[in-house]
Formats: structure tokens, sequence, C-alpha cells
């Protein structure tokens, strides 16, 4: 397939509100190196971490809730201060375009990725990249990718937006329920369950066997439990205490404290969000007296996409997709997404 040279896409001009992007018709299509693949992109994901980059709000300087952030940031994308303009857009589905020498893939190869890209290396086993934030990602009709960080989905049954609802969400809730060891018979309790990631957890705890509850809406609670949940909590609502083995958490904020004493001595909490705030009060002797341990979870190791690969080539998991937007869209299909008034994804179509 010949590249054209230019493409349309979406470009991050700095931090700041929906502002700061720019629709353009005229951004270089990349063209590939030594073992790096094009892609077409099919369809791509709306995630909170596209936001958070956006307004910056992975800067320590910003303390507040992620649709808080209204200060001016320098260091403010997942690895600190961000290479600008930048094209986010950290979920990908796409075929394969053009290869470089060495790429182990072919052109017409239906592929997706993580978005965070595992970059180990001495003094720090954890390293990452994330697309689209310290590389350029899906919010463009081209993307640039090492073959080694592609997965085939050819045969998978699901749709392309259903697999470009999929390497965020999904892959931080995998990487959630492997930190903390989720088996069969455990209870888990979910927070944010209606969103992205926390039907993906609900979802994926359910397959692991484990009993699961959700903390939502009482207006979404039905769906949360269509994917699997026995039951939810409304957010405002007091927990249960000394009754979950394993926490996962994505939102953080004032009922911080109540999600601790919520775990049986000796339980697992996990967090990869805190869209409520970051900064939150403990008391240490509600962890350290019931050997509560804490799991902070970003980095995700190969085997957890792996695993992930072979569900969605199975069909064993699919998300819940909302609504669909042309790519031009992107600040409406944000907007929508801060409301809150979707369960599940959203998704833009380059």
């Amino acid at each position: 397939m010949t590249l054209p040279n230019h493409m349309s896409g979406v470009y991050l001009t700095r931090h700041g509100g929906p502002e700061a992007l720019e629709w353009r018709d005229d951004i270089p299509v990349p063209r590939p190196g030594p073992r790096q693949v094009v892609v077409r992109v099919a369809a791509a994901g709306v995630n909170n971490t596209d936001i958070n980059t956006r307004v910056g709000w992975y800067s320590s300087d910003v303390t507040s809730a992620t649709d808080a952030v209204d200060q001016d940031v320098e260091a403010g994308g997942w690895g600190g201060a961000l290479q600008f303009p930048r094209i986010q857009g950290g979920d990908l589905c796409g075929v394969v375009a053009a290869v470089g020498q060495g790429a182990a893939l072919r052109p017409g190869q239906r592929v997706t990725c993580p978005i965070n890209l595992p970059r180990p290396r001495p003094g720090n086993p954890t390293g990452f990249i994330a697309l689209g934030s310290e590389m350029d990602g899906a919010f463009a009709q081209y993307c640039l990718v090492e073959a080694g960080d592609l997965y085939d989905v050819s045969a998978s049954p699901l749709s392309d937006v259903e697999i470009a609802a999929i390497p965020c969400a999904f892959g931080t809730a995998e990487n959630l329920l492997t930190r903390a060891g989720v088996s069969p018979g455990q209870n888990v309790l979910v927070t944010g369950a209606s969103g992205g990631v926390g039907l993906a957890t609900v979802q994926l705890a359910a397959l692991r066997g484990a009993t699961v509850w959700g903390v939502t809406s009482p207006a979404k609670a039905e769906v949360v439990k269509s994917q699997g949940a026995v039951d939810t909590f409304d957010r405002d609502a007091a927990l249960p205490t000394d009754t979950f083995d394993v926490v996962i958490d994505v939102v953080g904020g004032p009922a911080w404290p109540g999600l601790i004493l919520a775990l049986k001595p000796g339980g697992h909490y996990a967090v990869s969000g805190a869209i409520a705030g970051p900064v939150v009060q403990a008391d240490l002797r509600d962890i350290y007296l019931r050997d509560i341990t804490i799991h902070g979870c970003t980095h995700q190791a190969f085997e957890v996409f792996g695993r992930l690969v072979e569900m969605i080539n199975s069909g064993r998991i699919r998300p819940l997709i909302s609504k669909t937007y042309p790519l031009k869209d992107i600040a409406a299909a944000q907007e929508d997404f801060q409301s809150k008034s979707y369960p599940g994804k959203l998704v833009l179509i380059p």
C-alpha cells in the first residue's frame, strides 16, 4: 500500500481545555523505520487519560479531581513534560498499512496494542511509555507503532469499534486484578463501576470466578449487574466493613478511607486512577494493624495484555459501547464522557 503524504487528525497544542485540540488536514503521515509499522486507524476509544493529559492532571502541582483542573502546568503528561503538538489517543484498533524492514507483520492484518507500552530497563523494571502521551497515538488516520508492541486481532469476532474500546479499559482492569491476585471465590468491590475501566473490571473479575459488587449511581446499577456484578452500592452510601478480599479503585477522593475499612484484614487494595481526587486522608492504623496491601498499578507486564488478546480473539470479552463519533467531533465526545451520562465506552472514528 502506498501511504499518502498527509492525513487528518487532532493535535494537542498545549495543556488546557477543548480549545487546546486542533483539527488538521495537513499532518505528515509517518513512515516506518526498521521494525516499525504504520497502522491505518479504524477506531479509537475515548478515555479519562486523554482528558487528564490534555488538562495536565498528571502534574504533581494538581491536587483536584480530574474534572476541576483550572491551572497552568508544565509537566502534565504520564512521563512528565510533553512535546507539543502531540497526537493523543491511547486506544488503537487498525489495519497494518506499511511495514519497515524486520517487522514481523504484513499489510492487511488487524492489530491493536496496549496503551502502556512496557519499556523495562536496568534500575526501572516497571518502565513504560504511553501511547498518545510520550509518542503519537490514534487520534489521526495513521499511527506509527513498534512492531513488537502490536498484537494481531484479525481472528476476533469483535468489531473494530469494540476492539478500540478494549486496550485502556480492559488492560487497566486486567492489570489491577492481576496485581491484586483476584482468584475464584473472592469478594471484590469495584469503584466507578459503570465507567469503561469499572465495567471491564466487573466483567473480568466475574470471569475469574470472583463475586463482584460495584459502586455506581442507582441509574446505572442494572448496567453494572448486566456485566457480572451481584449487586451495587450507591456512590454516597456507607460501605460495609471487613467484607471484601479485594477493592479495585479508580475513583479515590473523599470516599477513600471507607474503601480501606471495607477490606477484610489481610485484604488487597489496587488503584489505577483518582477521578474524584488524588489526595486522600488515611489512618495508617487501618492499614498496618489490619495487614492491608496496597498496589499502585500502571506498568503492565507483557503477559497481561497477551491474556486479553486471547480473550479478544476468542470473543470471551465484549465491551459495552454507548456511542460513536467522527474524530472531528472529539470535543463533543470528551464533553459527553466527562458528563458521565453514558455507561461503558465512547469511540471515535477517523
